[in-house]
């Protein structure tokens, strides 16, 4: 089987110090694949290298097959890489059908159109209800996104990311600071995401990461320690040495 995502010798410096060291990453189409490393070792710069957010110093990134290591961050999102981000990022004083219908625009000629009310696009405003009702937030749709909870805009964001029909989501820990029952209805909403969509995970929660992942990738100082199925990943004494901690 052709690969999804195939990342190999990715490596990136900030001055002289290096925080990708020859990353070597294969996903397999629908695979849900989970980076874990303690803080430092490197797992959201790799998100951004992937992005394009940031450009390598050397390595490739291959996507379907196509070389996207030299591509811009909207190239690569045309070409179906959407992410989460471990800080949100959304419109603060819209809606939440606005930021979806915003999200929306993105792979539609209506970005290239600087005119206009973005509330006349009923059409577009239908796409949008239908992507936040898939996430259980179609009945505050209208309400000012300052008006909703963490959970709810963790929710939101991942909507977003969805609404962009991508073939990679690179979730950057989509559990973090949400409560116990806020976790439980995150955690369905992602596995209720299609096969089709390959994902690409960061997170700190192991109980619910673990229960998502089929494979796991332990990064350490930037460099893959250790990579393969839940089992042997967590087997693995360099995994309880460096981040499981017993």
């Amino acid at each position: 089987m052709s690969a999804l995502l195939e990342v190999r010798s990715l490596t990136k410096s900030f001055g002289g110090l290096k925080v990708t060291r020859g990353v070597d990453l294969r996903l397999e189409p629908g695979e849900r694949h989970l980076i874990i490393g303690p803080n430092g070792a490197g797992k959201t710069t790799l998100f951004n290298l992937i992005a394009g957010d940031l450009r390598a110093d050397g390595g490739s990134i291959r996507l379907r097959g196509r070389d996207l290591t030299r591509s811009a961050t909207a190239v690569r999102a045309q070409q179906g890489i959407a992410r989460t981000y471990q800080i949100l990022t959304l419109f603060g004083r819209d809606t939440l059908v606005h930021n979806v219908m915003l999200a929306l625009m993105g792979k539609t000629r209506l970005r290239w159109r600087p005119w206009g009310a973005l509330r006349r696009e009923q059409a577009l405003r239908e796409r949008a209800l239908r992507q936040l009702a898939a996430v259980g937030l179609a009945d505050k749709a209208d309400l000012p996104l300052e008006q909703t909870s963490y959970g709810e805009k963790r929710r939101l964001e991942i909507a977003m990311a969805l609404a962009q029909d991508p073939v990679l989501l690179l979730l950057d820990e989509p559990f973090a600071g949400l409560s116990a029952e806020e976790r439980a209805t995150v955690h369905g909403m992602l596995s209720a995401i299609s096969r089709e969509v390959t994902v690409l995970m960061i997170e700190h929660d192991m109980d619910v990461a673990l229960a998502l992942a089929d494979r796991i990738t332990l990064l350490h100082y930037g460099e893959v320690i250790t990579a393969g199925t839940r089992s042997q990943v967590v087997d693995d004494p360099r995994t309880r040495e460096i981040y499981l901690g017993h």
